[in-house]
């Protein structure tokens, strides 16, 4: 299995799973991934600001991880999100780009919009890139 195959098979039940996050689309210079706004919401019945970065986090450290490649390990060192306007219902689609792809750091914006391409959230996520996978 490739890098990708192992880090996208995530076992049932766990975050990205049960948030209903969807990686549609991946290689080095893009990704995308979505996630229904049911489910995910806030008390007062709005996309929820945490599910946002969960769906950012998931898509930004997979592509963290095909950078790293098999030999090494992506992990989250830091996450800042924007929320630009409340998601209601339907689906949300993430776009990650690469802002740095380096030995030791990667850095991606994910842009996060609502199913009429009006942005939701940009993020940005610097990853560390390990020498070794973790356990």
């Amino acid at each position: 299995m490739d890098v990708a195959g192992q880090i996208m098979d995530v076992p049932d039940g766990q975050l990205p799973d049960r948030m209903g996050i969807v990686i549609t689309d991946w290689n080095p210079e893009r990704m995308v991934a979505t996630m229904p706004v049911a489910g995910n919401l806030q008390p007062y019945g709005l996309l929820h600001g945490g599910a946002s970065c969960v769906l950012a986090e998931t898509l930004g450290s997979v592509a963290a991880a095909m950078h790293a490649g098999a030999d090494r390990a992506a992990v989250g060192l830091e996450l800042n999100a924007t929320h630009h306007r409340a998601a209601r219902s339907g689906n949300v689609t993430a776009v990650c780009t690469p802002l740095h792809a380096g030995n030791t750091i990667a850095t991606y914006q994910i842009v996060i919009s609502d199913e009429d391409e009006r942005r939701i959230c940009t993020v940005r996520l610097t990853c560390l890139i390990r020498g070794a996978p973790p356990g």
